[in-house]
């Protein structure tokens, strides 16, 4: 086994990078669109705390799982944000953020002028993000502590969902759903042109990842997004390994002819 496939198979049992359901982007509130504040900051009016167990989300004391030193060689977090188009100054969201693992890459590579606001549902992560960003100095991240009730903001270039898509179906429900309501909110909040990433782990046993009944295929992820009006645009494996798939969607609206 080599260096790298050994990093794939300590990655977190539950996922590489999402620990909180895509839901956590609704609580982005309308003061979020003043993208280009000069320090992290956190959202007021946090939702009622729920342990990792009763919600289905990665529990934070598990993070070290889900960063191995060599992630970036497996993830190959450039070429998933070449594919999503994402360019110095643009204003993202990293769903389901975490540790801050893949906002970091994000906020390297808008730079400066851009903004990432990284979204979770557990208050543990958004410390360990918000410590991250000053840790590392990196005055474009914006952290959000998710809920269910807030609109989305306006005006994201992209949206990126890592290894949530399972998360965003079943946290904090009763019981797992398609989230066609969710995904109609954030194709509400992409600009014209914008771009929704969804990687998440091929069904089976192989790699890192979920146990092989949280996992969900690719068709489940396409069907459900177009019920909320977003269009698959490009979908391929990551290499070098194969054990995630990248989903690009666009709004539906956008792509009709005038």
């Amino acid at each position: 086994m080599s260096a790298v496939e050994s990093g794939c198979v300590r990655a977190a049992i539950h996922g590489a990078v999402g620990v909180a359901a895509i839901v956590a982007l609704v609580s982005l509130c309308a003061g979020c669109n003043q993208a280009h504040q000069a320090a992290p900051q956190q959202s007021d009016n946090p939702p009622a705390e729920k342990t990792a167990k009763e919600t289905h989300l990665f529990p934070a004391a598990d993070l070290g799982l889900i960063e191995p030193p060599d992630r970036d060689q497996w993830q190959q977090p450039e070429q998933i944000m070449d594919d999503l188009g994402i360019a110095d100054g643009a204003v993202v969201a990293d769903l389901g953020a975490g540790g801050g693992w893949f906002t970091v890459q994000l906020a390297h590579r808008i730079g400066p002028q851009g903004i990432v606001y990284a979204v979770d549902v557990q208050r543990e992560m958004i410390e360990l993000v918000r410590r991250r960003a000053q840790r590392e100095r990196l005055f474009n991240i914006r952290t959000i502590l998710g809920s269910a009730a807030d609109p989305l903001p306006t005006g994201l270039d992209v949206a990126l969902a890592v290894s949530v898509y399972h998360e965003m179906a079943c946290a904090q429900k009763p019981r797992c759903e398609e989230p066609v309501g969710v995904l109609k909110n954030l194709a509400r909040s992409l600009k014209a042109q914008g771009r929704l990433g969804v990687v998440d782990f091929y069904p089976g046993e192989g790699g890192p990842g979920p146990a092989p009944e949280e996992r969900v295929d690719e068709e489940t992820v396409i069907r459900t997004a177009a019920s909320a009006g977003l269009q698959l645009l490009t979908r391929k494996a990551i290499t070098p390994f194969r054990y995630q798939y990248l989903l690009v969607f666009g709004k539906m609206a956008a792509l009709k002819p005038e």
